[in-house]
């Protein structure tokens, strides 16, 4: 037992001792209790008989060895024990727990190591984690480590535990607070739930760090729902008086939105993929292929004079073959081009011509939300949403040509300080 526990020590925890500690050692110092715990916690098989012995190391530094007048604290004695439980990684497990009574004051001494074996904190993480990766309640029993003596694990109290776990992920998100978050660039773009759509925005900082900012339930993206999200954050602390790079997918209720509330600070991309699919959407199948690749030929000109040139030639040959079609490429035409026209296309068009950085993250959300069969209520989707969120957004990466992003800011400030309006 003892040697089991100091060879993972040695090679995980550097716990420096000749064995766990026995009461005869009692001038040992105890390790520090969560390092201890985290050690226990992570051997199933011989936990309990672990549990016991750190628990009674604690009595015989409290009280002494047993049938022994002296060591220990002055004052203090052994006072019998009590049922209690402790976690052990994703258990909770029953034990027998020694007591301490300080006979001074008269009353119970409290085991430190104890309290932290109770802590519901790591069994939650833990179940929050094998949940979101796609494991079911119903499932979740028969999967984890088998301990005979533990109880509730059943499905209805795994559920209960991922509630709790998941609704401090949701507390956390929605209050974070954005003032430290130096914003140049903000994605905004929705995510089914059932009925529903989740408006989530997605900021990106000058050192080019993906930060998700927060998101709105909503019918559809209507201009009055973002705005109230807008304001929201900007309540938080998100700041765009520096001037940010809002890259939409073309959603008039977010665009109306973006001029609503941030007005000449913003300066709006259309979605260059979307706008290109609206229009090539207009023509028959066996045109479509050609005048994708002469729109994309067209978009990935280096210059806005270049770029704008080869797309007036697009639409005059559309102009013969579609009016809808050439409708569709004249709606939000210059906002197409606003990285062009910011003189930034070259070295930031790949990350920003488009919304692929937050279609990326609704994709990865859906890889853990797509297996809920049933969204009962708006918590629910608020929770799982939240913690599918605070999941992924350690793994973002750095978005591409961060580098430059200090010449965007500067080109945003340039076109503010030049017209006083925002770019098109």
């Amino acid at each position: 037992m003892s040697k089991s526990i100091v060879r993972i020590g040695r090679q995980g925890k550097g716990v420096a001792s000749a064995g766990v500690p026995g009461c005869k050692d009692r001038h040992t110092p105890l390790p520090e209790v969560d390092t201890r715990v985290e050690l226990i916690q992570a051997l199933i098989p011989i936990g309990l008989e672990a549990v016991n012995e750190v628990l009674q190391q604690e009595v015989c530094q409290l009280a002494g060895e047993r049938y022994s007048r002296a060591g220990g604290v002055a004052g203090h004695a052994r006072w019998g024990a009590q049922r209690g439980s402790v976690y052990l990684a994703d258990h909770k497990v029953a034990i027998t727990v020694p007591r301490v009574r300080d006979t001074h004051r008269g009353r119970e001494v409290p085991l430190s190591a104890y309290q932290a074996l109770q802590d519901p904190r790591r069994a939650e993480d833990a179940s929050l984690r094998k949940v979101l990766k796609g494991l079911s309640c119903r499932d979740y029993e028969p999967c984890v480590d088998a301990v005979s003596e533990t109880f509730g694990l059943s499905s209805s109290s795994l559920s209960r535990r991922f509630k709790r776990a998941s609704g401090k992920k949701l507390a956390e998100l929605a209050e974070r607070e954005l003032s430290g978050y130096d914003i140049v660039a903000l994605f905004l773009d929705g995510k089914t739930f059932g009925d529903d759509a989740m408006v989530i925005a997605l900021g990106v900082t000058l050192q080019g760090q993906k930060v998700v900012l927060g998101f709105v339930q909503t019918a559809t993206e209507n201009e009055r729902v973002c705005s109230q999200f807008l304001r929201r954050l900007v309540d938080r602390g998100l700041n765009v008086e520096a001037g940010v790079l809002c890259v939409i997918d073309g959603a008039k209720g977010l665009r109306q939105a973006v001029n609503k509330v941030f007005g000449t600070k913003a300066a709006v991309q259309r979605c260059q993929w979307h706008k290109r699919e609206n229009v090539v959407r207009y023509l028959p199948t066996s045109r479509q292929a050609t005048f994708r690749r002469k729109l994309q030929r067209a978009y990935d000109q280096p210059t806005y004079g270049q770029a704008k040139r080869a797309l007036k030639k697009v639409r005059a040959e559309l102009n013969v073959l579609n009016q809808s079609a050439v409708a569709s490429l004249d709606e939000g035409f210059e906002e197409t081009l606003t990285l062009h026209r910011l003189g930034v296309f070259k070295e930031l068009g790949r990350s920003f011509k488009t919304t692929n950085c937050i279609e990326n993250l609704n994709s990865l959300i859906g890889n853990r939300t797509a297996k809920v069969d049933c969204w009962r209520n708006s918590e629910q989707k608020h929770r799982w949403l939240a913690t599918a969120i605070l999941d992924i957004e350690p793994r973002l990466r750095t978005v591409g040509g961060y580098r430059h992003l200090p010449r965007l800011r500067a080109a945003l400030q340039s076109s503010l300080n030049r017209s006083g309006k925002a770019v098109a």
